[in-house]
């Protein structure tokens, strides 16, 4: 052991009496007995072994060297003789001791409280145990002048002693503490280590997030104007170590910065200068420094590379050891010298081999559950979650610093057998239930605080439905309880997730609701289903709305198929309309209406939403015409009573325009009634059938191409609006309405338009992918360009202009003001093009049809779909059931399911291929898709004639019928069946 600087009390523990030792001086003391490491306080050192014994020597004054001997030798400290001591620490003028088990005991100067008793005991002169502190194992303990803070391994900083500065993290104002008290503000963030100075202290975090409170008249915490800065964060820190006013921070790739009070040369810049803020040495850059050490008002900083020792501060007893007089304001070496520790104004040295700062000390790596029964494990997941490629140290409100696949592999790995027992203490007892959950504050001080929720997440006891109520829907509380920017800090770290985390995240509380749907009314109080199912759902909303921006899943894996047969969603529909219109608040308060939550309800649930909507639309309005209708015979005026229905009054050769000035005089709230239609000169009563041809013949004719209000796009077979059309705007307006009549009258119309309308319908913008549905070839060559690596200018020759298709006659439109597309300009030319095709081009016509669509199916309702559903529910959709097709048939004449021919028939169509198969669709009900609703909803009736065999089967499309003559052979049927279906030339339309 080496050491020097005053030695006025006999601190150096050489043996002699000596002012001051400027030069490293061997002291033999200790020599093959394991020196493990060596504490300095103002005036006293204290010497650990590896054996556990503990050696004071120096003043004596107020009994902090824990015996009655004399202060020139290091004497053995008696009263710790029983207790194996695993650290140790010195104040100004006391000490504090640890052992293996994690007790901390504390002996010298008390009149602070800073020896934690609860007492303040002018002086104690033997150690006497913290009891306070005995729940807890303390790993590591620290002392400023006369203040004292420790570390628990269960993650928990206690504070005790002086706070005249506020050097407790207390809060300010808070007095002195006499005991030991927990340092809340610091919870759940797993520290690393802790320090102290003269009056201020510090915490690190695992993940390099440094923390500082207390006095700062010398800029000692970093601070600037009481704003706290993230600089250090980003380097990386991994140790920091403390003087009386200033402090010095270690990086992980061996740089060194100081701050505080610069006016001994202590913070190694060349300068007296104090340094508010952190600031790198710059003299030892180009090194790797290993070791850090401040003193009261020097410091020191070995560099293993050169093996040695660099030295800078105040010089006026010899601390620095260089052998010269003077303060030094730069980094000046003692040669050859590995430091183990520094006091205030004296230095020690042990022979030992030196440790690196730099590496995690794994057995005062500390666990961020509070409980001491998960210490082991929890020690275990914060080391293991960490990113190998030292992701963790970038650690921000945007990365969490987790790996995943380490969090999935540790819990795997526990659920073997063979760890059976330890993953039944982490996970099954009520640590978590009674501890961890609760105190998950609203404002954690950090988000490396905030890593536990995603950590949790992944832990199976909270996938376990046993646990659903006890541990998962409380967790969810806690996420929920979170204030808006820890919120948004999840939001972000949930947006980076893995898509198969993420899905196991919306898969676990999808199941707790279909859990609380089933059976919580059995379990639970009312009060409390309530509120735990409202949990659930907003946590789903909240994922949902992350999901929206990341796009992590595809959006129907947040639906709940159960919905449908767990609720009635025609009542749950109604209580959320009475609730959005304010109506019955009494009665409905607090209950929880699944229509709020849109996105968990399938294209079907939503369907029949939609359809409840309707209805209630269409029973306000006739009860609206009903009153009226009273009102006008109480008044003598009946002929100004109202139809409660919408009816049409056209003729088949003029169709369009008697559809045009019927829907011109009624107003929106006719809109919203029942539609019936009555042909001129025809005496049929609409029961639905008369509708659905009135929608076939009228989009029949509104589609024909001599009108040119549509392209037919030929590689994909769609249409679009054309931008030069012959007929006027009200047509467009016209074909709106009567696809909001359809959706609202539950008849499905099979209009060739692409997804793209529907996305405008909902203000979703188009994307590449709209336009290669729409034109493949387009959308191709938009990919390649934005995809080619060469030069785009030379190679594409493009500017930015569009060829006018309608045209015809090479004209272009001039898209941006700009003349040639080079590649930094890829992105905007190909979004200038979209805007053109989709938007610009065909503004008015699409404005026109809009606006008649949302005038009957527009409101908040139409936000429930997402716009494949809201497509599926104007022409249907292709999950075809052939099986649920003929269950669900009927049979009139002397057919029925039994019958011989019917028999024949339904083994000749399941023989058809699926084209052939959707094309008897087309030829049965005028569409080859189906109602949203699926199979079980298209219902067709086979119906028997008296033809003659050689006749074909004759398709009713307004009622799904179909006339089949009685067939004696399976080749006939078939034969006679696919000339009728091949022959056929439908009007597209249900």
């Amino acid at each position: 052991m080496l050491c020097w600087g005053s030695s006025a009390s006999g601190q150096l523990g050489i043996g002699v009496s000596e002012a001051s030792v400027f030069e490293p001086r061997s002291c033999c003391m200790f020599d093959g007995r394991g020196l493990k490491e060596v504490a300095c306080g103002s005036q006293h050192s204290l010497f650990l072994l590896h054996d556990g014994s503990v050696y004071a020597s120096g003043s004596n004054s107020c009994g902090q060297l824990g015996h009655e001997k004399g202060g020139w030798r290091p004497e053995l400290v008696g009263a710790l003789d029983a207790q194996k001591i695993a650290g140790v620490s010195c104040g100004q003028a006391h000490s504090l001791a640890v052992n293996e088990q994690g007790q901390v005991f504390a002996w010298g100067a008390g009149e602070g409280g800073q020896l934690g008793l609860g007492a303040a005991e002018e002086v104690v002169r033997v150690p006497r145990l913290i009891k306070k502190l005995c729940e807890h194992r303390i790993s590591q303990v620290m002392c400023g002048n006369q203040h004292c803070i420790a570390l628990s391994k269960d993650g928990q900083l206690f504070v005790w002693g002086e706070n005249s500065s506020g050097q407790l993290g207390l809060g300010k104002g808070e007095p002195s503490t006499l005991s030991p008290q927990p340092l809340k503000s610091l919870c759940g963030i797993p520290l690393a280590q802790i320090s102290t100075g003269g009056d201020h202290s510090f915490a690190l975090s695992l993940s390099g997030a440094v923390f500082g409170w207390g006095k700062n008249s010398a800029g000692q915490l970093g601070l600037n104007d009481e704003i706290c800065l993230s600089f250090l964060r980003s380097q990386k820190v991994v140790y920091i170590s403390c003087g009386e006013e200033h402090t010095a921070a270690l990086t992980k790739e061996g740089g060194l910065f100081t701050f505080g009070n610069g006016s001994r040369g202590q913070l190694g810049h060349d300068s007296t200068r104090n340094e508010p803020l952190p600031r790198r040495v710059m003299e030892l850059m180009g090194t790797e420094v290993s070791q850090i050490a401040c003193g009261r008002h020097h410091t020191l900083a070995f560099v293993p590379s050169t093996g040695l020792v660099y030295a800078f501060g105040c010089n006026t007893q010899g601390q620095l050891g260089t052998g010269l007089r003077g303060n030094a304001k730069s980094p000046l070496p003692v040669r050859n010298i590995q430091p183990l520790c520094i006091g205030y104004t004296h230095t020690k040295q042990g022979s030992s081999c030196p440790e690196d700062f730099r590496i995690m000390n794994t057995t005062k790596s500390i666990a961020v559950i509070n409980s001491e029964s998960l210490d082991t494990i929890w020690r275990l997941i914060s080391t293991c979650c960490f990113r190998s490629d030292d992701g963790h140290f970038k650690t921000n409100p945007k990365v969490p610093g987790i790996d995943f696949n380490a969090v999935r592999l540790l819990f795997e790995t526990l659920m073997k057998p063979a760890f059976a027992r330890l993953l039944e203490q982490v996970c099954a007892t009520k640590s978590f239930e009674s501890l961890l959950i609760p105190q998950l504050p609203c404002s954690p001080p950090d988000v490396e605080a905030m890593r536990i929720y995603l950590i949790l997440s992944e832990c199976p006891a909270l996938q376990d439905s046993k646990n659903y109520i006890s541990l998962t829907i409380p967790l969810a509380m806690a996420i929920l309880r979170l204030d808006a920017n820890p919120s948004k800090v999840l939001d972000n770290w949930w947006s980076l997730m893995d898509c198969e985390v993420f899905s196991r995240l919306v898969e676990m509380y999808k199941s707790i609701v279909v859990f609380l749907l089933t059976g919580g009314k059995a379990l639970l109080m009312p009060v409390f289903l309530e509120s735990y199912t409202s949990a659930a759902l907003r946590l789903l909303e909240k994922l949902h709305k992350v999901n929206l921006k990341a796009q992590l899943v595809e959006y129907n894996h947040f639906y709940i198929p159960d919905i449908s047969r767990l609720v009635d969603i025609q009542e749950d529909y109604l209580k959320w309309f009475l609730r959005k219109a304010d109506i019955v608040r009494i009665s409905l308060h607090g209950s929880v209406t699944l229509c709020a939550y849109p996105f968990i309800l399938n294209a079907q649930a939503k369907t029949t939403v939609l359809q409840t909507d309707a209805e209630l639309q269409m029973q306000m309005a006739v009860s609206g015409a009903n009153l009226h209708n009273v009102f006008m015979l109480l008044t003598m005026e009946p002929l100004l009573a109202r139809n409660p229905f919408l009816v049409l009054h056209v003729r088949r050769n003029l169709l369009v325009s008697d559809a045009l000035r019927e829907l011109t005089v009624y107003s929106d709230v006719d809109l919203k009634k029942p539609l019936k239609v009555i042909f001129d000169g025809e005496e049929a009563v609409d029961a639905g059938g008369v509708t659905k041809e009135f929608f076939l013949l009228l989009l029949k004719e509104l589609m024909d191409p001599i009108y040119g209000m549509f392209t037919q796009y030929s590689e994909s077979n769609l249409l679009w609006f054309s931008d030069k059309c012959f007929v006027e705007h009200n047509w467009f307006h016209l074909i709106g309405i009567i696809c909001g009549l359809a959706i609202y009258n539950s008849t499905v119309v099979d209009l060739h338009f692409p997804l793209v309308l529907y996305k405008k319908l909902l203000n979703v913008s188009p994307t590449l992918d709209d336009l290669k549905e729409l034109s493949p070839t387009e959308g191709r060559s938009l990919q390649q360009l934005l995809e080619y690596e060469g030069d785009v200018e030379e190679t594409f020759c493009l500017n930015f202009s569009i060829a006018l298709r309608s045209a015809r006659l090479g004209v272009e439109k001039e898209l941006i003001k700009m003349y040639f597309l080079c590649s930094s300009l890829r992105k905007e030319f190909v979004h200038a093009y979209l805007q053109y095709v989709f938007s610009d081009s065909v503004q008015e016509q699409y404005l026109a049809f809009s606006s008649g669509f949302l005038k009957v199916c527009g409101g908040e309702i139409l936000s429930l779909f997402q716009p494949s559903e809201l497509m599926a529910m104007v022409v249907g959709n292709n999950n075809y059931n052939w099986e649920e097709m003929e269950k669900n048939a009927s049979y009139k004449g002397t057919f029925s399911a039994s019958h011989p021919t019917v028999k024949m028939f339904w083994e000749v169509f399941h023989e058809f291929p699926l084209e052939k198969k959707k094309q008897f669709l087309l030829f049965l009900t005028g569409s080859d898709r189906i109602p949203i609703h699926g199979m079980a909803s298209l219902r067709i009736v086979i119906q028997s004639t008296a033809a003659e065999e050689h006749y074909l089967p004759v398709a009713h499309t307004c009622y799904n019928m179909l006339d089949m003559p009685c067939y004696q052979t399976k080749e006939t049927l078939r034969h006679r069946l696919t000339q009728a279906v091949e022959q056929y030339e439908g009007f597209s339309l249900v």
